[in-house]
């Protein structure tokens, strides 16, 4: 019942249950990428090649210091673009006078390539984890390692579509020390700061057929007790129509529920930016839960806390966000059934201090005890998430008992650290929200960013 659109709006896998592994944290997501072996590999293996596709915007933010993109061009520098293919997607939602007047540390606020794809051979890690140096060592996410080669295929072709309309990183330039982005000749379309409409046109004709569900029948094996649903969203790029299948495919799980054969099912929804739409909090609210629990990062495990700027509110900004969603509880009469916790283990940038930024969704059917229905990846679930950003995520659903356990195992212990907030919490002096955090946050959708 929980599949019967999913199989209607995005491509799905048939694997066993034990093809998927589900990481518990930093360190084991830099174990398992063995992300310090890289040049050692190359070194080692001369017809080894590595394709890298990150954001143009976040990537190169710290230009000329040290970068994402000046890190990745020593790959480039020893071993040439023919071994090392790093690819730096730009939005076509900032271009001309806009992106010459926004400061870097926000002009990301226009969309950003988001997905979050580790791929090796025929295993593929899906997760809301960037690589750099806290993400393996205090930020707390998911990951979720997936041992098929259909699934891998299938991501690597999704990778490859968005490689080739992106710009490719060269070395800085001497005089100026600074980072190139090159639009090399051969692209299919102008690049999306010369021309974003023709460059929206051709995006669109090559990633619409690879996001849609498959025709060819799939062939049941009895051993495969797992569906598998790759949700991409990709908006910025599609037009006309939006083809993108993450919200549709979230949409279709959280209606389900509130179908009287679902309703009392229980659920966990999280995100490290709590900012979810209202589309979303009116469908989790109207899903009735037996009991339901919505997991967020608390100010002081945002990676936001301290920063300077704008930027530096955006914590205040979810503290008032996630007051408005406990108002909302209580008074669709669900206040002793939908808890809101906040995830904190110390204070950012304090010594033994971690941050929060798993996101997903975890759901337990009635008569069931632990989840047969999960989604992961890189999706915040906000506005911005589904009218700015590329997402890839994958939802999970099984009948394998040792499967749902460790899905329910997850679910508990990314709660460990979390604490059960109530509306009195917010109005405590230093939770409250002042006037100018309310002037950013509209000045900001004004303008057509989004948190």
């Amino acid at each position: 019942m929980v599949t019967d659109e999913l199989d209607k709006i995005a491509p799905s896998f048939k694997i066993r249950a034990d093809q998927i592994a589900l990481l518990k944290s930093p360190d084991e997501f830099y174990t398992t990428l063995k992300i310090d072996t890289i040049r050692d590999a190359l070194r080692a293996n001369p017809s080894l090649k590595v394709s890298i596709l990150t954001d143009a915007l976040r990537g190169t933010r710290e230009d000329p210091q040290p970068s994402c993109a000046s890190l990745l061009c020593t790959l480039v520098e020893e071993f040439g673009p023919d071994r090392v293919e790093v690819c730096m997607f730009h939005t076509p939602n900032l271009t001309g006078i806009r992106k010459a007047i926004l400061p870097r540390r926000i002009n990301e606020g226009w969309g950003l390539q988001h997905m979050k794809l580790y791929g090796v051979d025929d295993e593929l890690i899906v997760s809301g984890a960037n690589l750099s140096n806290d993400y393996f060592t205090n930020r707390q996410d998911r990951y979720h390692v997936f041992s098929s080669k259909d699934i891998a295929d299938y991501f690597r072709r999704i990778h490859d579509a968005v490689c080739s309309i992106s710009f490719q990183l060269k070395s800085p330039d001497q005089a100026s020390s600074r980072l190139g982005l090159d639009w090399p000749q051969n692209r299919p379309c102008p690049s999306p700061l010369q021309d974003p409409q023709k460059y929206r046109a051709h995006a669109t004709q090559l990633l619409n057929p690879l996001i849609q569900p498959s025709s060819a029948p799939i062939r049941p094996q009895p051993s495969n007790n797992t569906t598998v649903y790759p949700l991409l969203q990709f908006t910025p790029l599609l037009r006309p129509h939006d083809t993108s299948t993450e919200l549709p495919g979230l949409r279709s799980v959280l209606r389900a529920l509130t179908l009287p054969a679902l309703t009392h099912s229980r659920w966990t929804f999280t995100a490290g930016y709590f900012n979810m739409t209202p589309e979303i909090r009116t469908l989790l609210l109207s899903s009735q839960p037996a009991s339901a629990t919505v997991l967020a990062a608390s100010p002081w495990a945002n990676g936001f806390y301290g920063s300077k700027g704008i930027s530096g509110m955006l914590p205040a900004a979810y503290t008032l966000l996630s007051r408005r969603f406990l108002d909302a509880v209580s008074t669709s009469g669900l206040a002793s059934r939908i808890a809101l916790k906040e995830w904190r283990r110390g204070t950012v940038n304090e010594p033994g201090g971690w941050t929060y930024h798993a996101k997903g969704l975890w759901v337990t059917l009635p008569g069931e005890e632990v989840p047969s229905v999960s989604l992961v990846g890189s999706s915040n679930y906000t506005q911005r998430s589904y009218s700015l950003d590329l997402e890839a995520n994958c939802l999970i659903v099984t009948r394998d008992e040792e499967l749902k356990r460790r899905l329910g195992d997850e679910e508990t212990w990314l709660q460990e650290w979390a604490t059960e907030m109530r509306r009195d919490d917010y109005a405590r002096t230093e939770r409250r929200v002042g006037l100018h955090v309310r002037i950013a946050m509209a000045i900001v959708r004004l303008v057509g960013g989004a948190l």
